[in-house]
């Protein structure tokens, strides 16, 4: 199939992907398709399933392209490794709306899921309460028009379990501005490759900046852990 088919196979799940983002796995080596005569590129089934792979764990669970790179290169045959079982990092909430569901090929990228006050109430389960909490703590904000995107959903469902533990959202002031420095240093990293201005340079700033995200994930969790034991056990 072209890559245009492609694109409108995976758009569905992944409203996020645009044929300069598959090109971008292609030179890096994430999936080889054949070419036809004329010079077009032609995926098959297998090419699909890889893109997909590749898409989801970064996605789910913010995977570095190397990485998965490395995950894939590892499997005999050419075999696609099992995701959730590779990654066991589960997810709060879908992603994709209805909306964006049925999302049809542009040569632009689509824009990112929206959700109203309303909607994001429904989908965290979290009372307004809280939600008016949260917002004038500066957990959370909402983008222009008073939108909120679907890691909201994450935050507020995360927020509204800690609640049961007696965490108020003014408590959780403090997740946000170390969240917002972390943000300001991979920006200072990545930033300058988009500022190239070279082919592709956006989709490596994306990775880079996953990669880099995810540093800086593993050595939060550490961090956090040695706290918490040097708390506990002294």
């Amino acid at each position: 199939m072209s890559i245009g088919a492609v694109l409108d196979l995976l758009r569905p799940e992944f409203p996020d992907v645009t044929i300069s983002k598959i090109r971008f796995l292609e030179t890096e080596g994430l999936v080889t398709p054949q070419r036809a005569a004329s010079g077009y590129r032609r995926f098959s089934a297998y090419d699909c399933a890889r893109l997909r792979y590749v898409l989801t764990a970064q996605r789910d669970h913010y995977l570095p392209l190397k990485v998965i790179k490395a995950r894939l290169d590892a499997e005999p045959d050419g075999a696609l490794p099992l995701t959730e079982s590779a990654y066991p990092v589960p997810r709060l909430v879908p992603a994709v709306d209805e909306a964006t569901h049925h999302a049809t090929v542009s040569p632009t990228p689509p824009r990112r899921v929206r959700l109203s006050r309303e909607d994001l109430l429904e989908r965290s389960g979290a009372d307004d309460v809280l939600l008016t909490a949260l917002v004038r703590s500066g957990v959370i904000t909402a983008g222009p028009g008073g939108w909120f995107d679907e890691h909201a959903v994450v935050i507020v469902q995360c927020a509204r379990a800690l609640a049961d533990y007696g965490v108020e959202p003014r408590h959780l002031r403090a997740f946000r501005s170390a969240a917002d420095r972390q943000s300001d240093l991979i920006a200072q990293i990545a930033g300058p490759l988009v500022k190239g201005g070279k082919a592709g340079a956006r989709d490596r700033a994306d990775d880079l900046a996953r990669e880099v995200a995810a540093l800086a994930i593993a050595l939060h969790t550490a961090l956090l852990k040695s706290a918490v034991h040097d708390v506990l056990h002294g």
